[in-house]
């Protein structure tokens, strides 16, 4: 299976339930865990799809195996939170608090007004990925072991047996992309915006052109 960035999800009704956005990939074992699905169409936020729901796959199509009333019980892929802060406690030092008048046509009554204290809020977003995994984005650096940037992921290729990540495509250039295969052995490190090789850059210049089927 090629996963590609925008290509477009379906239910197990046909209805289209929104786009490929990330890959969540455990760096160890290179296994796909879940994709995440870029809200639009049926879906009102992205959603993480279990990977044992996908069915066949495509650069251009994705059939998943849940229903609608599935999806929406689906986990969101990030949640926000607001966290009160306490000031001069371990949620945020020297933070100021915010004080707030009643409007002055709210109760009435003239002269002095007491203050009310407002209380500070930080908001937060976390990922409902799982402990140890990464959101792998398309578009993610590629460097080698010189620490040069190679290119960039532009579609991950996995077996059909176990969803393990064996290949990357990576592209580098603007108009003109030459693209090349590289087998994740190589990866020594992975994170949501950056890959990193364990092979140098010259090497990588010497493979040849990957050209994908159409």
């Amino acid at each position: 299976m090629q996963f590609k960035k925008g290509a477009e999800a379906f239910s197990s009704e046909g209805d289209k339930i929104g786009t490929l956005e990330r890959v969540v990939v455990e760096p160890k074992t290179r296994e796909v865990a879940y994709l995440v699905i870029q809200s639009g169409f049926l879906l009102s936020e992205d959603k993480l799809i279990p990977i044992e729901l996908v069915g066949s796959v495509t650069d251009k199509r994705i059939e998943v195996m849940a229903s609608k009333d599935k999806l929406a019980e689906l986990p969101l892929y990030e949640e926000i939170q607001y966290v009160p802060l306490n000031p001069g406690g371990e949620n945020g030092e020297n933070v100021d608090t915010s004080y707030w008048y009643p409007p002055a046509a709210g109760w009435g009554m003239p002269g002095y007004y007491p203050l009310f204290v407002q209380p500070a809020y930080i908001r937060t977003t976390e990922k409902n990925i799982p402990e140890n995994t990464v959101a792998l984005k398309e578009g993610a650096k590629v460097f080698a072991s010189d620490h040069k940037h190679v290119g960039n992921i532009e579609r991950m290729i996995t077996t059909g047996t176990d969803n393990r990540i064996t290949h990357f495509v990576i592209s580098s250039g603007l108009l003109l992309k030459e693209r090349k295969l590289i087998p994740t052995y190589w990866l020594t490190d992975i994170s949501e915006d950056e890959v990193h090789l364990a092979v140098e850059s010259d090497f990588l210049d010497r493979l040849p052109e990957f050209h994908l089927q159409t």
